[in-house]
């Protein structure tokens, strides 16, 4: 069962910082960088891979060779379950559990 997935406002943030920031310097590089993050993230879909996430409630997809993690929930809406991508959070950051990281 594919379930449907939906990009909250948030994680649309963190891939279009992720696409600017890159695309400073690399602007080809940086659009199949969010074409992996986005790929991967309709994947959830099919197969919510993950291992359980630091926020309660949450799931995390590491996207290797990239350093990057999908947060994602499983929401569970009445006669249908979706995938909802929270945030697209760098690996080097500071993220203690049971918090998301600081917005700089």
């Amino acid at each position: 069962m594919t379930r449907p997935v939906v990009w909250a406002t948030k994680a649309t943030r963190d891939t279009l910082e992720i696409l600017r920031h890159i695309a400073e310097d690399h602007p080809d590089v940086a659009e199949r960088i969010v074409d992996i993050i986005e790929a991967a993230g309709h994947r959830l879909g099919d197969i919510p891979t993950g291992r359980p996430g630091r926020i309660a409630g949450t799931f995390e997809r590491s996207l290797p060779p990239l350093p990057w993690i999908l947060c994602y929930a499983v929401d569970d809406i009445p006669g249908v379950q979706r995938i909802l991508i929270l945030r697209v959070i760098h690996t080097a950051r500071d993220w203690p559990k049971g918090n998301w990281p600081r917005e700089d």
